[in-house]
């Protein structure tokens, strides 16, 4: 017996454009002042690490950036010579593991810069990154910390530093006054630290901010998305992402009704409706209940009622007749209705959208290395 092909089954369709993500990096490059690293925590922002970091490195990134200790041993399977730091840093009892896989600890606190003093006196000095915090106030050293660094230089004696870096909290808005007294402070910081070591302060907008927030490593994450790093302004990333619903039912309504659950939206006749195959458990934010859209034939149609566990309902009238029926893909992120929209609508933003895509979609990859997972 023949199965059908597991797309034709599915209720959605995720298409992953691994050439558009490495012509993003390379754009990337060519805008950076130094190297570019791939942020591929969070599973590459929901996109398929599996897929994603081989192709970054056939693209040349040699430096990769995840969040948990267990995305870098999994990345290591992946990446065997690459160069992997491991954003939350050094937790209790890890230190065996960051040795066991080469990977490079973010060092956050004079915890854990002592945690790895000590693991290099046992087993021989390797290479650490130390975090300053300049103005996010989440991981890194505060100013005090950096100020007892400076006075006794041996607490970082036998720790060799491939970077020293900060992150910025603000870059999406360039006018920003966070973003000059964040580069000040990283400079001061860098100033008073008894070790020199290249230094890292750019995410995705920060590339943008221009060569003096550069140094020598940025770490883009969204941007190489697809994501708009210039809120406000033409995206000039490519689009990464196509997400495209099965249509399940289309009905004709000729009288009032309201649709979904809590009778939210009230159809004014006549009308047709469709109903397409995705939900809040795909992924798709509920929060898009009678304010997201999607695009059938070319043509936005409106969300209408609550977003639900499995279903969205869909006003299409407007559509093309001939696109509407059973069976159909209709755009739920796609040329017509794009990933930051999609997200102004849902009042959240595009990370969150990439990260959340579930597991029921049918996930596709085209382009370079289009045959991995």
């Amino acid at each position: 017996m023949t199965l059908p092909d597991p797309a034709a089954r599915a209720g959605a369709i995720l298409t992953i454009d691994l050439d558009a993500i490495v012509a993003n990096y390379r754009l990337l490059c060519k805008r950076a002042a130094g190297r570019v690293a791939g942020v591929v925590k969070a599973d590459a922002y929901g996109l398929g690490m599996a897929a994603v970091a081989p192709a970054l490195a056939q693209a040349g990134c040699r430096s990769f950036f995840v969040a948990h200790l267990n995305e870098a041993i999994a990345l290591r399977a992946l990446l065997a010579d690459a160069e992997i730091a491991v954003l939350n840093g050094l937790m209790p009892g890890t230190a065996g593991d960051y040795r066991a896989y080469r990977l490079l600890p973010v060092l956050n606190d004079l915890g854990q810069i002592e945690t790895w003093q000590r693991e290099g006196a046992a087993h021989g000095a390797t290479p650490a990154i130390l975090h300053v915090d300049t103005g996010m106030v989440r991981l890194g050293l505060t100013e005090g910390e950096v100020q007892r660094l400076a006075a006794r230089p041996e607490r970082l004696a036998g720790v060799p530093l491939a970077y020293i870096m900060s992150h910025l909290a603000c870059a999406d808005e360039p006018d920003h006054p966070l973003n000059a007294a964040q580069l000040g402070r990283f400079r001061s910081a860098l100033a008073q630290l008894p070790v020199r070591a290249p230094a890292s302060l750019a995410n995705s907008a920060g590339v943008f901010l221009g060569p003096a927030y550069q140094f020598d490593l940025v770490r883009p994450g969204i941007a190489v998305y697809g994501g708009n790093p210039l809120p406000g302004q033409p995206n000039p990333m490519r689009a990464t992402v196509r997400l495209q619903a099965r249509i399940l039912q289309v009905r004709s309504v000729d009288s009032p009704l309201t649709v979904g659950y809590g009778a939210t939206y009230e159809i004014v006749p006549p009308a047709k409706l469709a109903t397409i195959a995705v939900g809040y458990a795909d992924g798709f934010p509920r929060a898009s209940s009678n304010r997201g859209s999607a695009a059938v034939g070319g043509t936005r149609v409106p969300m209408v009622g609550r977003v639900s566990m499995d279903l969205i309902v869909l006003d299409v009238t407007a559509a093309p007749a001939g696109q509407v029926h059973a069976g159909a893909l209709v755009d739920l992120i796609g040329p017509e209705w794009t990933l930051d929209e999609a997200a102004a609508a849902a009042g959240t933003i595009a990370y969150e959208i990439l990260t959340g895509l579930g597991r029921r979609y049918h996930r596709r990859y085209t382009g370079s290395g289009a045959g991995a997972p």
